[in-house]
């Protein structure tokens, strides 16, 4: 009988330690059929490595996914420290600067993760903390880099 092997698709979470991005490829695999082993391989990815900001984006995602959202609230809320703390900004939103350039890096992971809190808030229906967070992003990223013009348009038509 004649084996067949099938190369696993991976996803790039950028450059990770191998044990680090072999945990997320085993997770996002196990996702779609086994949910609760995939949030514990994330969790343990995260308890190894917790600088490593894709790991809190596989968390707010899966969470988010899965209509957990104050588990996904809390997953973006801690990415979102980490990757401020790494680019160097304060953990308040509000106060971060504009950059001439849209930021790169930790910095640009920080304006994704603020947009998916903004998404996360609309779904909680929060408007107001969600259009905080938009009305953030336009200042920061005014040319929508991050994708945050897709939940702008889907909170105007919540409103």
């Amino acid at each position: 009988m004649a084996e067949l092997f099938f190369e696993r698709e991976t996803i790039n979470f950028g450059d990770l330690p191998d044990d680090i991005d072999d945990l997320l490829q085993q997770g996002v695999a196990a996702y779609r059929h086994d949910r609760p082993l995939a949030e514990r391989l994330f969790r343990q990815a995260l308890a190894a490595a917790p600088t490593e900001l894709p790991i809190y984006f596989c968390l707010y995602k899966i969470h988010t996914y899965q209509g957990r959202l104050d588990e996904a609230q809390a997953a973006a809320e801690n990415g979102l420290k980490e990757a401020a703390r790494q680019a160097g900004w304060e953990f308040d939103w509000r106060r971060w600067p504009k950059q001439a350039v849209l930021a790169e890096g930790a910095g640009r992971f920080a304006l994704y993760t603020l947009k998916a809190l903004a998404f996360i808030h609309l779904r909680q229906d929060d408007q107001r903390q969600a259009q905080q967070m938009l009305e953030a992003l336009r200042r920061l990223d005014p040319a929508g880099a991050v994708g945050w013009p897709v939940v702008a348009a889907l909170a105007e038509g919540i409103a």
